[in-house]
């Protein structure tokens, strides 16, 4: 029997080059995603979830940074909000930075469209559990 694979559209906005780097070659080598856009702040993001021709296009997750230039992650979850009922898609968003303040959590906890907030690194395990929800697998399955 031949199983298609779902292919996940991942996004990552973090202006960390290293820390990007990294993230996109474990998610390669787990074989987790193959599509994979990457901006260095919110406000790229933003113009890239606006634009017209990336309507087809769109990212199914968002791993998104806290603190960034131009427009960090609470900013582009502000903008997101306005912008979602315009995308046509569901988008699940993570919420990651290395920060462990208490307020910072439950901040992102309390923004609707943040499904979880998760520690710098990611977790290898906690990256397979992210996309195995997100092609429908459970993690029995996994």
């Amino acid at each position: 029997m031949i199983v298609e694979k779902y292919v996940v559209n991942t996004c990552i906005i973090d202006n960390n080059p290293v820390y990007v780097y990294g993230f996109k070659k474990i998610i390669n080598l787990k074989g987790l995603s193959n599509h994979i856009t990457h901006f260095s702040n919110g406000n790229e993001a933003i113009m890239h979830l606006k634009n017209p021709v990336n309507a087809n296009n769109l990212p199914d997750v968002i791993f998104l940074d806290i603190s960034m230039p131009v427009m960090d992650g609470w900013e582009f979850m502000k903008e997101y909000a306005e912008i979602k009922s315009q995308l046509g898609k569901k988008i699940s968003i993570y919420m990651i930075s290395s920060s462990i303040d208490a307020s910072d959590i439950d901040r992102a906890k309390k923004i609707p469209d943040v499904i979880d907030y998760i520690f710098k690194p990611v977790d290898v395990n906690k990256l397979k559990e992210i996309f195995n929800s997100l092609r429908g697998i459970s993690p029995a399955v996994s």
